[in-house]
């Protein structure tokens, strides 16, 4: 999806960002599997609104370069930057404007599979990274479609998300061709709302770019699904499994 052809940049945050709490649970997964002295500048390839670069920026004081190709997308990152070590340039996952061996750790969220070419993406992320670099990987899978908390209330998006996103193995094979061995892989849960009603809200801010693709009556009937459903949760979070991998 080209997002500088659509109005989700703007509203990106409202229906992605989950908060502070959220945001740590992701850098403590990360800074616990990677060496963290050893990292001084990371790419946070596919950055979009920058909603990692400032928790990538200070959990490891490093500098922080995020590339996406969205001009969009880096205006709302720009927009929202608070320290002067984060730096946002357009460019694409096939072709980093970056120099050899520019960075120790390449970090990429949800990103993978918007690369139109997976391969020449890992390879772009070998030539960047230092020697013994991390490549940190969090993305959706097919395998994880079934526990997407949308998908019952929105059906068609089960055959959307599996033409769209890769499977586990896939995304293995595209970095071990390139080069790279790889280290761990895991599932992390987030909470990303406190009820089902708080959940439908965020869906409705129109920051996803599957639901985007729905037509008008499927969204709202879905919607209303959704927070019809809250009684039925007796008032359960929702969570929603990622699944991470790490590359050297």
């Amino acid at each position: 999806m080209d997002y500088d052809l659509t109005a989700i940049p703007a509203v990106y945050d409202r229906g992605r960002d989950h908060g502070p709490a959220v945001l740590n649970l992701w850098m403590s997964v990360i800074d616990s599997h990677v060496d963290a002295g050893s990292i001084s500048t990371i790419l946070d390839l596919g950055c979009g609104t920058g909603r990692f670069s400032e928790g990538l920026a200070n959990r490891f004081g490093a500098r922080v370069v995020g590339v996406d190709p969205s001009e969009k997308m880096l205006e709302q990152a720009r927009r929202k930057r608070q320290g002067n070590g984060i730096h946002y340039e357009r460019g694409t996952a096939e072709a980093i404007p970056l120099v050899d061996g520019a960075v120790d750790m390449i970090f990429m969220s949800m990103s993978f599979h918007h690369f139109h070419d997976p391969r020449q993406a890992a390879w772009e992320c070998r030539r960047v990274l230092r020697a013994d670099g991390n490549v940190v990987v969090r993305t959706g899978t097919r395998e994880r479609i079934p526990s997407y908390p949308y998908v019952p209330f929105f059906p068609s998006t089960r055959s959307m998300l599996e033409d769209l996103l890769p499977d586990r193995d896939r995304v293995c094979t595209v970095f071990e061709t390139a080069g790279f061995r790889g280290v761990e892989s895991l599932i992390v849960t987030q909470t990303i709302a406190p009820t089902w009603v708080a959940y439908a809200d965020k869906l409705s801010a129109g920051g996803d770019s599957v639901l985007a693709r729905l037509t008008e009556d499927e969204l709202a009937g879905g919607l209303e699904a959704v927070r019809r459903y809250d009684t039925e949760s007796s008032g359960q979070p929702v969570v929603e499994p990622i699944d991470l991998f790490f590359f050297r």
